[in-house]
């Protein structure tokens, strides 16, 4: 978990899903694309909507919170190879049912079967989004998705059966296999079994984060700290979703917080020089980088070398 959590604390200028190119390199990557970042991020909220009104016409079946249901799914693409590697990241990593790509109406087509889990309408949307994002790793477009579940025969999570920490255990396994969508699942229902373990709350706001629920992580990241005030992995993460948001200001708070608990955290340092440099102070990011670097981040000489010659 923990390399995960320094993973997206040192990317947090990534704000979007193309990750940080130039322009020119953008522009060139956007131009070979089937489904381009601008296209992403005009449908995304779109899909957002597309799963609640998904889960309404579940309950007006008949299903309610919890259900376990299964979802058939497709996604189309330009390119064959790339439905592929779709295909095989899909089957090792969410062990999901797919079919031999195909080509349907001028595009390549990849249709498959998602295991069964516990839905609500928010798990539903946290699930759906992720399916989106990874298409759109893959350059490949989510295309449609339904209940495959007979409303007749719904059945439902036994809370009792398993622990809050055997819940969690499952979603950092989900992380661990970057199926987001999964993990919050898991974590939610952790928390519904025992909603003061700060940890698990962490991990939510991380899975939202990774799929751009910003706002939604912030409020995980700050339930952690309701719990844990001095939780420092909680603190770094949250001033890295403020980061984010372009609240540098607000970041640099809770970055100086967490050097006032551990005054050697060498991704502090690191993180709020990006953050000064962000707010125009150069000088104050060169010296936090400095003293990062003194402290043993590998990342921190790389920054020197481009912005403080």
């Amino acid at each position: 978990m923990t390399r995960l959590l320094n993973i997206l604390l040192l990317t947090f200028l990534f704000s979007s899903c193309s990750g940080q190119t130039t322009d020119k390199q953008n522009n060139s990557i956007m131009a070979k694309r089937f489904f381009t970042e601008e296209d992403f991020n005009k449908q995304y909220g779109k899909e957002m909507v597309s799963a609640v009104t998904v889960y309404e016409r579940m309950t007006k079946n008949g299903f309610k919170d919890n259900a376990l249901a299964t979802f058939d799914f497709d996604f189309v693409s330009d390119k064959k190879e790339k439905l592929d590697s779709l295909s095989k990241f899909l089957n090792d990593n969410y062990h999901y049912k797919l079919k031999a790509v195909k080509k349907q109406d001028g595009q390549w087509m990849l249709e498959g079967e998602a295991i069964e889990l516990p839905y609500t309408e928010d798990n539903l949307m946290f699930w759906a989004i992720d399916l989106y994002c990874k298409g759109y790793e893959f350059d490949c477009q989510l295309n449609g998705y339904g209940a495959l579940t007979d409303p007749k025969n719904i059945t439902y999570l036994d809370l009792k059966k398993d622990s809050a920490e055997s819940f969690h255990k499952k979603g950092i396994d989900a992380i661990n296999k970057r199926d987001f969508g999964a993990a919050i699942i898991y974590f939610t229902i952790a928390l519904e079994i025992d909603p003061k373990k700060a940890k698990t709350w962490q991990a939510r706001g991380y899975c939202k984060d990774e799929i751009y629920i910003w706002k939604a992580a912030r409020r995980d990241y700050e339930k952690a700290l309701e719990i844990e005030p001095n939780n420092v992995d909680a603190l770094l993460i949250l001033a890295t979703n403020k980061d984010n948001a372009g609240e540098h200001k607000e970041a640099l708070i809770d970055y100086d917080k967490v050097l006032k608990l551990e005054p050697e955290n060498d991704l502090a340092y690191f993180n709020r020089g990006n953050t000064k440099l962000s707010l125009g102070d150069k000088k104050g990011a060169c010296a936090d980088w400095t003293k990062a670097k003194s402290l043993g981040s590998p990342y921190a000489q790389d920054r020197l070398d481009a912005d403080c010659k």
